[in-house]
């Protein structure tokens, strides 16, 4: 995208000698035009460099973010793992309010089922929801903050 995105900005082509006489009897005119051509040339570079950061940013693999962009993917991830566990825990809660007060109720540890009584099955999947729901608030919180960090980022490049 670099050069492909300055094509509209030109170099500034060579003075003709006819013009760099009249500059010259102008006095400091000269000196001007040479400040502001490397000026000129110093933004081009700025802004190529930019372009290149903004390109790198689309394309997912951020200069110098690249830990920052490994963190969110991973804590996405996460995020995603959580919400299907929270989602089958919800329907195992929902599977025990549906039982009577005598229904037996098996927990599979390791191969064996074990026994376990109605309320002390309906306290653990309780306790564990609540645990996926916090994790699911602090990673919400922290991605928030990671994306906001990029999205800076990201402004920063924009800006110019």
């Amino acid at each position: 995208m670099g050069r492909a995105a300055l094509a509209g900005f030109k170099t500034p082509s060579p003075v003709p000698k006819k013009e760099e006489e009249e500059a010259s009897k102008q006095g400091g005119r000269e000196r001007r035009g040479m400040a502001s051509s490397a000026a000129f040339r110093e933004l081009q570079r700025d802004l190529e460099s930019k372009a290149n950061e903004l390109s790198k940013l689309q394309k997912g693999n951020p200069p110098g973010d690249s830990l920052l962009h490994t963190m969110i993917a991973s804590h996405h991830q996460r995020r995603k793992t959580y919400t299907i566990q929270l989602g089958e825990n919800e329907l195992v809660q929902k599977e025990l309010d549906l039982l009577n007060e005598g229904a037996n109720v098996y927990k599979l540890i390791g191969p064996v089922l074990v026994k376990q009584d109605l309320a002390e099955a309906n306290a653990n999947v309780r306790k564990r929801i609540e645990y996926m729901t916090g994790e699911l608030k602090r990673l919400d919180a922290i991605l928030q903050d990671l994306e906001e960090k990029q999205n800076s980022k990201k402004e920063g490049v924009f800006y110019i």
